[in-house]
């Protein structure tokens, strides 16, 4: 049986940054990582570029699991702020959740991604033009990768970790366990063919492993509680209309809280010229978006998605298996992703082929046109419109009838895994980060947490 130091379930941004800290401040630390997906350069989907109902189920998603996580092939959007993105300053405090959060911000530039820009709404006019219009523009620093620079930070990571860290690719873990019932001997790494042995142990599996993180959980009597989901649409609308916006913020994260219901509407992931992805998750179909530094890969348009958070109460807890339906749904009448007018969907008729050719925006996605109204919930499809001409007010022309909405767009999250200020579980030497613990939902939270849990094991 192989001992280690520390084991690391997850090669997704808070699994590599917490190697990148053992190992760097500690030239005789033990580490190994497993990750049930590829190197980043053997992770490619066999229908990219294809019809997305060619989906083949591959055994292991490649654009979920592998050296990167899901977030390897995103467009590389490190936003630093405690407003949005993850819980995590609830555990470790604000002060220093920002100051993990820039600290990752500079490994980053190190190892590829200097000559970004990093962009903030400290002392932005348009905060007070969003209060005036009923809209929340929240504070953020934001450095954009870009898809493209996004891959080659993380294959400077791995060429640094490679010989440093004993990496498992495509080794899922199975369990993981006290060894002889008590978290004071360490624990026990189980795969397929061997189990493995450390003194700590790092769970950082992301979104994919969130059925794996339950049975984890279940197992070790580490209390949960659900979380949300998140479902709407992804508006795509020429780039002139949020220029003035996106020239000086890049990503602009606004809230709304609608009239009719009071429910909150928010803006997520922009993509400033990028271009309306799939996005395929254990052959559910949902959209996305990616933008590129690379002046040649970028289009005439902006996108970003429009999303309405959904948390449940008893006696329902499956706030994923409500997101899934409605997805699955929206593959059943098209094939995978609907794409529509936005004055389609206000005249209650579905959009065709001849109206999509015909609109001033050239949709960036061979989506299926179709019907918004009946995939989504009216409620949340209500909150939706009236975010729309909500938007309008401070970037005229969003509420245009040739605004493209694409859907659906679905965010799943892991549910809430008991941890405390250490982002410990309940078992001395389990730490638990990243979006598997639920605690965060981005590239930088993610990537502190990853930081932060290893600076307390090099302490003790």
């Amino acid at each position: 049986m192989k001992k280690y130091d520390v084991i690391i379930v997850g090669a997704g941004p808070g699994g590599i940054f917490s190697a990148y800290e053992l190992v760097t401040n500690n030239s005789e630390i033990k580490v190994a990582v497993f990750e049930k997906g590829h190197l980043l350069e053997k992770r490619k989907c066999p229908i990219d570029g294809d019809k997305v109902k060619n989906c083949i189920s591959c055994k292991t998603c490649s654009i979920m699991s592998g050296f990167g996580g899901a977030g390897a092939f995103s467009d590389g959007k490190y936003n630093i702020t405690n407003d949005f993105g993850g819980t995590l300053y609830e555990h470790i405090g604000k002060k220093k959740a920002i100051e993990l959060m820039e600290y990752v911000d500079k490994i980053n530039m190190k190892f590829g991604g200097e000559g970004t820009k990093l962009y903030s709404t400290a002392g932005t006019s348009f905060k007070k033009l969003c209060l005036q219009n009923k809209l929340n523009l929240l504070d953020a620093s934001v450095r954009h990768l870009g898809t493209d620079i996004n891959y080659i930070v993380l294959k400077n990571l791995y060429d640094y970790l490679e010989n440093k860290v004993d990496f498992y690719f495509d080794t899922p873990v199975e369990n993981v366990e006290l060894k002889n019932g008590n978290d004071k001997e360490g624990y026990l790494v189980d795969t397929a063919d061997e189990n493995y042995e450390c003194k700590k142990c790092i769970v950082s599996v992301g979104r994919s492993g969130s059925k794996w993180m339950e049975h984890v959980c279940h197992n070790l009597n580490i209390p949960t509680k659900s979380n949300r989901v998140d479902i709407g649409v992804r508006v795509e609308l020429p780039a002139a209309i949020f220029s003035h916006l996106t020239d000086e913020l890049y990503e602009s994260k606004i809230v709304y809280r609608t009239e009719q219901f009071e429910d909150n509407v928010r803006t997520f992931c922009m993509n400033p010229k990028g271009c309306v992805v799939n996005e395929n998750t254990n052959g559910i179909i949902t959209v996305n978006g990616h933008s590129y530094e690379d002046k040649a890969k970028q289009t005439e348009n902006t996108n970003f998605a429009l999303l309405v958070s959904k948390h449940f109460s008893e006696p329902f807890k499956d706030s994923n298996g409500y997101g899934e339906s409605i997805a699955r749904l929206s593959n059943m009448l098209g094939g995978g992703v609907i794409v529509q007018r936005f004055g389609d969907l206000i005249r209650g008729r579905r959009s065709n082929p001849s109206r999509i050719k015909e609109g001033l925006v050239v949709p960036t996605l061979d989506a299926t046109p179709g019907d918004l109204s009946l995939v989504l919930p009216k409620r949340i499809l209500d909150g939706i419109i009236e975010m729309i001409y909500a938007l309008d007010k401070i970037a005229p022309g969003t509420a245009n009838d040739d605004t493209l909405l694409y859907g659906v767009e679905v965010k799943f999250y892991n549910m809430e895994v008991d941890v405390d200020e250490h982002l410990e579980s309940p078992h001395k030497g389990l730490y638990i980060i990243g979006d598997g613990s639920g605690v965060t939902h981005s590239l930088s939270h993610a990537s502190a947490g990853g930081v932060f849990v290893a600076r307390e094991i090099l302490a003790n």
